[in-house]
């Protein structure tokens, strides 16, 4: 009977003992500032507004260059992203998690990633365009213009007319500067929406560990409820 009752507690024990040996679960609060998408929708706050100044920028130089050559539509775009990011971290951290309101907040996060990644490429795409052509220009000043060209031992190439330029410098100089700035920071932002978009796929459809264990008789397994 002894060693009946002393077999049946060590084995109360060993189970004890197993379950004990699991790692406790995180604080739901702990490091809050350090948790997604806190830090990603910050990250395309930031860069947005970048993208945003940049823009405004590159317009102060001359007021004939178009809006895809100015891209504050990327950077605004950008802003709206965080701040569906915002709102789907405080809804997050609500003590119901399986709420309408978080489910349409990381499908509306999802989408708007998507679209920044898109919007972030075209950006992307004519600020390297536009790099390329005035990184060639060969300017003269003709009064209060900047008149370019890609060739000028070329009687039929194309003119580029840059109005309200003191100096042809800041086409040649400056405003090349400003498209390869924008070329770093619109390639940050399409980083930034692709990883904002796969994290938020991969929680919705992968469904990250929640912290809550069931008691197994091996260690190694783990039921993730």
């Amino acid at each position: 009977m002894g060693k009946g009752q002393k077999g049946s507690s060590d084995k109360k024990e060993g189970k004890k003992k197993k379950r004990d040996e699991s790692p406790a679960p995180e604080d739901g609060h702990k490091c809050r500032v350090c948790r997604f998408p806190l830090l990603v929708a910050l990250l395309q706050l930031l860069l947005g507004l970048a993208v945003t100044v940049v823009a405004f920028l590159m317009s102060a130089i001359s007021p004939s260059l178009l809006a895809r050559e100015t891209p504050y539509w990327a950077g605004i775009i950008l802003c709206l992203v965080s701040i569906a990011g915002f709102i789907l971290y405080y809804i997050t951290y609500l003590p119901e998690e399986r709420t309408s309101g978080q489910f349409i907040a990381k499908i509306l996060y999802f989408v708007l990633c998507t679209i920044g990644l898109v919007i972030s490429v075209l950006a992307l795409s004519f600020a390297g365009h536009h790099y390329s052509q005035t990184s060639g220009f060969s300017c003269e000043q003709l009064g209060s213009d900047c008149v370019c060209k890609l060739d000028q031992n070329d009687p039929i190439a194309r003119t580029f007319t840059y109005e309200g330029v003191d100096a042809c410098e800041a086409i040649t100089g400056t405003l090349p500067v400003y498209f390869l700035l924008q070329i770093v920071l619109n390639l940050a932002q399409a980083l930034a929406c692709a990883a904002g978009a796969f994290i938020m796929w991969k929680h919705r459809y992968q469904v990250f560990f929640a912290g809550l264990q069931v008691g197994s008789p091996f260690s190694q397994q783990w039921h993730k409820v």
